[in-house]
């Protein structure tokens, strides 16, 4: 029998379920930018060897690598994903190459030091550098520093988006939504698709709750391809808003069984997220049915469209309006699923969604840092 938990009203919850409203509002801005945008990248991307570097921490690192995955895919062209904080611990591994680059920043406020900090360090190491910020905060740091430049354009996300949960979640989908775009247009009738796949994610809630039910003490995302980021960021989210009290996992599903399979207990679930691409997916239905075979009720897989054969199938869930998007434009509605599954687990440990730690060990955004300049060895703490 499920239990049925009330949620109870939150910034959390609001900016969840406001998601296809935050995406419909931003194909309207992408549209309102695309000339000037355009213009920018053409001048950005010009010299053919220019190497494109998605960058940002935490989620935003995430966003970047779904990005590249799924950008390098669909254009021919070179996409890397570097976190910005290994771009500001070790810039002169990062940057060896004598390349010019185009440096994508993804940033809810901007005003994490490693945010500048990156810019300046690709401004001072790459022979040319040029900015795409994108952001959720025209105020913020990083904005402010990159507005008037001619080498940079600042693409501000929908105002909603700016989320004050802790989490990022709204945030999230809708840069991710924006850096695809930005590259690859994608036709109405695509974000269409988007939009009710993000809808039919947040109506998942019945299935999230019975695998709750279980108790679970850790939870284990597998994603294959461009789903491996949308992984780490699941699995972020459920440590976040838990505050760690259930421990969560993610690997590839040919890498889940080199080691990180030992996880696997009685008190383990396993969300499998199943790509659209023919032969990641193979590997995505291998690891269900072996998981299956030992663990039937263990096991939930999102985007299970035509899966067949295996036992579980109340945990199924499946995405038709998906059907013809890559798996970068499935991954912005998809990520729905783990942000309501976390909030739900977060409301049943007693934990407050906004604030799930009260003591400030973990916070919204992140102190203490201290950047080191690249000569010298002390750094400013911001």
């Amino acid at each position: 029998m499920t239990t049925d938990v009330t949620i109870p009203a939150s910034a959390t919850l609001g900016e969840i379920h406001q998601q296809p409203q935050a995406w419909r509002d931003l194909a309207v801005l992408l549209d309102q930018a695309r000339e000037d945008l355009d213009a920018f990248l053409g001048r950005a991307l010009e010299d053919p060897r220019t190497r494109v570097v998605f960058t940002g921490a935490g989620t935003s690192a995430f966003a970047g690598r779904i990005a590249a995955e799924s950008l390098r895919g669909r254009s021919g062209r070179r996409f890397d994903a570097v976190a910005s904080t290994d771009i500001v611990a070790a810039p002169r591994t990062v940057l060896a190459e004598d390349l010019p680059v185009l440096l994508v920043s993804f940033a809810r406020s901007g005003n994490s030091p490693e945010s500048t900090a990156a810019t300046e360090l690709v401004d001072a190491l790459a022979p040319t550098a040029h900015h795409l910020v994108v952001t959720c905060d025209p105020s913020g740091a990083l904005a402010v520093a990159h507005h008037d430049r001619e080498d940079s354009f600042v693409l501000v996300m929908p105002p909603q988006t700016n989320d004050t949960g802790f989490a990022m979640t709204s945030s999230f989908s809708s840069m991710l939504l924006a850096a695809l775009v930005a590259f690859v247009p994608s036709d109405a009738a695509a974000l269409d698709r988007v939009v009710a796949s993000g809808e039919r994610a947040l109506g998942t809630e019945g299935v999230l709750q019975r695998v709750l039910d279980a108790s679970p003490r850790r939870i284990v995302f597998l994603g294959g391809g461009t789903l491996a980021g949308l992984a780490e960021e699941c699995a972020l989210k459920t440590l976040e808003l838990t505050a760690g009290t259930i421990a969560a996992f993610h690997d590839t599903p040919l890498g889940f069984r080199h080691g990180p399979k030992a996880v696997l207990d009685d008190d383990t679930v396993v969300v499998v997220l199943r790509s659209a691409d023919p032969t990641v997916r193979r590997y995505d239905d291998d690891i269900v049915r072996e998981l299956r075979a030992d663990r039937p009720g263990q096991v939930v897989v999102v985007g299970a469209d035509g899966l067949s054969g295996t036992p579980g199938t109340d945990l199924d869930l499946a995405f038709p309006e998906a059907e013809g998007l890559d798996d970068g434009l499935r991954a912005v509605a998809l990520v729905a699923v783990a942000q309501l599954l976390a909030l739900h687990a977060s409301v049943r440990l007693g934990c407050t969604p906004d604030n799930p730690f009260p003591d400030g060990s973990v916070n919204r955004v992140v102190r203490g840092v201290v950047i080191h300049p690249l000569d010298g060895e002390r750094g400013a703490r911001a």
